[in-house]
């Protein structure tokens, strides 16, 4: 299905999400755009969603959603030298 201005979604907009951090729930925001990337860096990686954001979340000194998401930029970066 061709996705019409109308019926696409606005990959802008923060929306929470629930994640395990070392086995314990936490949510964060982070915008579809992200979402989406995370979870494409987390198949070519063959690791599960919670296991970056536990990754990611103890090399962190500020906010885990920032985090992740600078973890994506340099995800991104890297994987565009290659």
């Amino acid at each position: 299905m061709v996705k019409t201005e109308d019926t696409r979604r606005d990959e802008t907009i923060l929306r929470k999400r629930s994640v395990l951090i070392s086995g314990h729930q936490t949510s964060i925001s982070i915008e579809d755009a992200f979402w989406i990337e995370l979870k494409s860096i987390c198949k070519q990686e063959t690791k599960s969603l919670n296991q970056i954001a536990t990754e990611v979340d103890k090399r962190r000194s500020g906010n885990l959603s920032s985090a992740l998401r600078v973890f994506i930029l340099d995800y991104k970066a890297q994987d565009r030298l290659t």
